[in-house]
């Protein structure tokens, strides 16, 4: 046995094959728990030199000395031997002796096993055919065998040769088209010429080797399952590539008017042209091309569209008796959300109407109520009715509830309740206010009664890294950014972290390293720092700056209060706790702040007169500010705030330090999103401050086309303090994002913003103007976001919007733009179709500067006719 062992580990596997050859069964048997211990030892060290010599020896060993099927299914199977496996042919050279129904189980079992088990393909199907069993159709087999089949590197003959010569070939043909994802494996090695799978297939149809009837149901049923785009186009390439006959189409008449309908765009493209092409003939009925076009005129694929208007109307064309049928098929394109398909489908009503029956004519005139406004009115006159009754159109201008800010629920009252929300928020990471009152659970629970805490906390945090982690390394994670800030906390109750470490980082600050965010992130520590460090020498009763609301807005005269009690209590003040609490403090409200200020007062303690002077010195400030250029960006630079470097700790000094464009460093260790929402809360009335020093982060959504950043966009929406030209910009820069997940952060920010009568609609739409205009946003992208905006109701907020964007881009049309580059119009045209669809809902009127003259070219191009529509809904007379 320790010969075999020997062999297996030197990786000899020649050796271990004339071993195995010289053992009874019962001696494999026994030879097997060695083996599984020997892959113990080896699973440590995986990716050693050791372990890639020993692995494909011990595969075949461990498959020769098993044997259930299962059993050697589950170690040929398994993923820690999966990078380094023995050859296929070995393994069926040491398995082949066994009884057929056997190999058949063990074929069937290995072909069970999801792909990414990395089962041999050769292996399986080798086994299949020892055993003369069926082949397996699982998603791995049919996966393998294509592949197999179709990757022609390195293989002999063409890929109709060796699909001829599979014994199976019906049974996993069909299973090719009903295992999922076999057209996007095939797609990127599918190529025309005599190694095309699709053309392979098509010639052994054509010869009858497979049967014609049932490949063509195959591709169709393929396309009537659905899925993506990617997925059909090899079925529609082998579809073509069949070359279906009149009579064929004929027959699956149904089936492609389900696919115009429903089908991706590829496929309804090819079921339109089919249709089409039996409509012109004369071989579809009317009534089924009209209920075709109802379907298609419905999608939001324009060239679909556009082709189903042409189709009906060259059928029209043909025969006048179907315009009775075919023309209120063709209204349905009235109610389209493009425009241009609006129009298309109105001139081509325009040209036949007069064909049309009284019945049908009275229909279209009430379909035209779709249309929108300039061509609602040419309708009516092309229609030969009378013009509607004059009605003033009054808009409702539809935002989101303002959010209310929420009062934060008190701290559990046990230490098995705070238990449960510290693993909850280990978990999660959770919002601000979680993280807040857990903060102040700890704290309390600590100075109550500190041993049931722990004792609570141990289940929790046990398999946590840092737990069983060597001390001698504390140093390393407990301010380093390996630690969240609750695990500085934890680890501090559980002994984890030095008192002198603890002592080191409130006297010194828990980072070096200085960014533009870099205040924030000092503030938010030396905070959690010097609570950690009095947890571990003089304990809080709990914290002053707990807030009151999940903003992080503190009631002045809740503070008072804390205050109070402290003094009653003789407890000494975290002084970064004092000042965090400071910050928090609501000022907004003189009236409640001249109350609190006089019972602070009142209090005969430092901290107290300290709050009744910062009360008494009226809401907060902002400093002074300038906008500077860098690059494409625009940015905002603030002054000193003389308020926040005066009484405050070091750390929290840095808050009032000016921002420069370009003296602070932007890239930075930072990385860590989880950390925004906290510095909102930080300053929960100076949301400027903040925007400030994420304005760059974010316009990296825009100009840089990073991922994420705008996440903050909401929580800076629904802070408190003055909403200016930072949180616009901020603002601006996410509704040019890159990426949907960001715009629609944006959107979300913009309508809070809009619904608390905090948007600047002037301020954001000239920032816009600019930002479009330098090529920081790309107007397609400011499009997406401003009609995911306004089909939630705000159309007078977006027109209010694009009034101030779009005369800064039509000027630059006008004029040849800033060095001669005019020609960057890309989107310009759906924004102007966002802006012409705005200002139809919401009944504006007036001049936008430079439009008339845009709307006056001559053509027909998305930007020409979008123009000629705003200009046409902002001259219309009130009455509709």
């Amino acid at each position: 046995m320790s010969e075999l062992i020997d062999a297996v580990r030197g990786g000899r596997t020649a050796e271990v094959l004339g071993l195995l050859d010289g053992m009874t069964d019962a001696e494999r048997r026994a030879a097997f728990p060695a083996l599984k211990e020997l892959r113990k030892e080896l699973r440590a060290d995986r990716w050693s030199a050791a372990t890639r010599r020993a692995h494909p020896s011990l595969q075949v060993a461990g498959a020769a000395c098993q044997t259930g099927a299962a059993a050697v299914a589950s170690w040929l199977g398994v993923s820690d031997m999966s990078w380094w496996q023995a050859h296929p042919a070995v393994l069926l050279d040491v398995l082949g002796d066994r009884d057929p129904a056997w190999l058949a189980d063990l074929a069937h079992r290995l072909a069970q096993r999801p792909a990414g088990a990395d089962v041999a393909y050769e292996l399986v199907s080798g086994l299949v055919r020892l055993s003369g069993c069926p082949v397996p159709t699982t998603d791995a087999y049919v996966r393998g065998w294509l592949l197999h089949v179709g990757v022609t590197w390195q293989r002999e003959g063409t890929v109709q040769d060796r699909l001829r010569r599979e014994p199976q070939l019906a049974r996993l043909v069909a299973a090719f088209f009903e295992t999922d994802d076999t057209g996007s494996l095939l797609g990127w090695v599918d190529i025309d010429g005599p190694n095309s799978f699709t053309g392979a297939l098509a010639a052994l149809t054509a010869e009858g080797t497979l049967d014609r009837r049932t490949m063509v149901d195959a591709c169709v049923a393929r396309f009537l399952r659905g899925g993506r785009a990617a997925e059909h186009r090899l079925f529609l390439r082998l579809l073509k590539t069949l070359d279906l006959t009149r009579d064929e189409e004929l027959e699956r008449t149904a089936d492609w008017l389900a696919l115009a309908a429903d089908g991706t765009s590829t496929v309804a493209s090819h079921a339109q042209s089919v249709l089409g092409s039996l409509a012109l003939d004369g071989a579809l009925p009317v009534r089924r091309l009209a209920e075709m076009s109802a379907a298609v005129l419905f999608r939001t694929e324009k060239k679909l569209v556009r082709a189903q208007l042409v189709l009906i109307g060259k059928v029209m064309a043909r025969d006048a008796g179907t315009v009775d049928e075919l023309l209120p098929a063709a209204a349905h394109a009235f109610g389209h959300e493009d425009s241009d398909v609006q129009e298309r489908a109105l001139k081509l009503i325009e040209r036949h109407a007069g064909k049309a029956g009284v019945t049908v004519r009275d229909e279209l005139v009430v379909a035209a109520d779709q249309l929108i406004p300039a061509l609602r009115a040419r309708a009516v006159g092309a229609l030969g009715a009378a013009p509607a009754a004059s009605r003033t159109v009054v808009h409702e201008e539809v935002l989101p509830p303002a959010p209310e800010p929420v009062r934060l629920a008190p701290a559990p009252g046990s230490a098995a309740e705070l238990a449960e929300e510290v693993g909850a928020l280990l978990a999660s990471g959770a919002d601000v206010a979680t993280f807040e009152r857990t903060l102040d659970g700890l704290v309390r629970r600590a100075h109550q009664d500190r041993d049931s805490l722990i004792e609570a906390l141990g289940p929790v945090v046990a398999r946590l890294w840092w737990v069983v982690g060597d001390p001698g390394h504390e140093r390393q994670y407990a301010f380093g950014g390996r630690l969240s800030s609750l695990e500085v906390v934890l680890a501090t109750l559980l002994g984890k972290v030095r008192t002198d470490t603890l002592h080191s980082a409130v006297q010194h600050g828990t980072s070096a390293r200085t960014c533009v965010h870099s205040p924030l992130t000092q503030a938010f520590d030396a905070r959690v720092a010097e609570v950690a460090y009095r947890l571990a020498t003089d304990p809080l009763p709990f914290l002053l700056s707990t807030p009151s609301w999940t903003t992080g807005l503190l009631e002045p005269d809740e503070l008072v209060a804390r205050l109070d009690e402290y003094r009653r209590l003789g407890a000494r003040v975290s002084a970064a706790d004092f000042d965090q609490a400071l910050l928090r403090v609501r000022r907004t409200d003189k009236a409640a702040s001249a109350a609190a200020a006089e019972k602070a007062a009142a209090l005969d303690t430092p901290e107290g007169k300290r709050l009744a002077r910062w009360l008494a010195s009226g809401p907060p400030a902002l400093p002074t500010y300038r906008r500077r250029t860098a690059g494409a960006r625009l940015m905002v630079e603030f002054g000193e705030l003389p308020e926040l470097r005066e009484d405050f700790g070091r750390e929290f000094r840095h808050l009032g330090r000016p921002v420069s464009v370009y003296g602070d460093h932007w890239h930075c260790h930072h990385w860590d999103d989880t950390a925004r929402q906290h510095w909102l809360a930080l300053l929960p009335e100076r949301r400027e401050l903040v925007a400030a020093r994420v304005l760059r982060d974010v316009s990296t959504v825009a100009v840089d086309d990073a991922r994420g950043a705008a996440a903050v966009l909401p929580l800076l929406a629904e802070s408190g303090g003055e909403a200016g030209d930072a949180v616009h910009l901020c603002l601006a820069y996410g509704l040019g994002a890159r990426h949907e997940q960001d715009r629609l952060a944006a959107v979300d920010a913009l309508l809070v913003l809009a619904a608390r009568g905090q948007l600047d609609i002037s301020l954001l739409g000239a920032d816009l103007g600019q930002l479009v205009r330098r090529g920081a946003v790309k107007p397609s992208r400011l499009a997406e976001s401003v009609r995911t905006a306004a089909a939630t109701g705000a159309n007078a907020t977006i027109w209010g919007l694009l009034r101030h964007t779009l005369p800064v881009l039509l000027a630059d049309l006008a004029t040849g733009g800033p060095d001669g580059q005019a020609a960057k119009v890309r989107g310009l045209g759906e924004l102007l179709a966002v802006a012409a669809e705005c200002a139809e809902r919401s009944g504006a009127r007036g001049e936008l500067p430079h439009l008339a003259r845009l709307a006056d070219r001559r053509g027909s191009s998305r930007l020409v006719t979008q123009a000629r529509r705003l200009h046409g809904a902002l001259a219309l007379e009130a009455a509709a």
